[in-house]
């Protein structure tokens, strides 16, 4: 065995099992990358020299760069706190607007943006991405609503309610499109009071 097999070798054999902390340690290569190039550029060469792995382990592990993509995701799932409850409609919706402006978020935005064309071809990366980072939001969601119908607030046939993520979301891909500038929170704070609210909280209900 030449000195370059018996290198690759011991490397197999490093991690044919992979740690908690070493899939953490790729996950987060695959991620910081996808913010830096999009998805078809992202070379799983890059991958390994970024994370300090050997790119055999991705193909024994997750057999290529859609399953390694889709793992990154979900194992970022944000968790959202069902302590998401100021007390009222508006100020669940004003902490969202909080949440989705804040610079955290504006990452999320980001590597959004680099996979949702790569999304169309891979099935499994587009159901990663939802249930990574789509049905937590929208979970989060359905309880601001329940909670405003339980108190009173906003009525239950309202059927503004149904759309309610696409107002939040319609805000955050229009405003780069429109306005040349992200959705920070300010301005999402602006446009719950002036779109948002009025439109829950509208008593022309049938």
């Amino acid at each position: 065995m030449s000195a370059g097999e018996a290198s690759e070798h011991a490397e197999r054999s490093r991690h044919s099992r992979l740690t908690a902390d070493r899939e953490r340690d790729i996950y987060e290569a695959v991620l910081t990358l996808l913010r830096e190039v999009d998805y078809d550029a992202l070379a799983m060469d890059d991958v390994a020299a970024r994370a300090r792995a050997s790119k055999a382990t991705f193909y024994r592990r997750w057999q290529g760069k859609p399953r390694l993509v889709a793992a990154a995701l979900r194992h970022r799932t944000p968790v959202e706190s069902d302590a998401l409850d100021t007390g009222s409609l508006a100020g669940d919706l004003h902490e969202i607007a909080r949440r989705a402006g804040g610079a955290a978020h504006q990452e999320d935005v980001v590597l959004l943006r680099a996979l949702s064309r790569a999304a169309h071809a891979h099935p499994e990366l587009a159901d990663a991405m939802y249930d990574s980072r789509i049905r937590p939001k929208l979970q989060t969601m359905r309880a601001v609503v329940d909670r405003a119908i339980d108190r009173g607030e906003v009525a239950a046939n309202n059927p503004a309610l149904g759309f309610l993520p696409h107002l939040i979301a319609g805000a955050n891909l229009a405003r780069p499109v429109v306005e040349r500038a992200e959705a920070d929170a300010a301005y999402l704070s602006r446009y719950v009071d002036a779109v948002v609210l009025p439109a829950l909280l509208s008593a022309d209900t049938p």
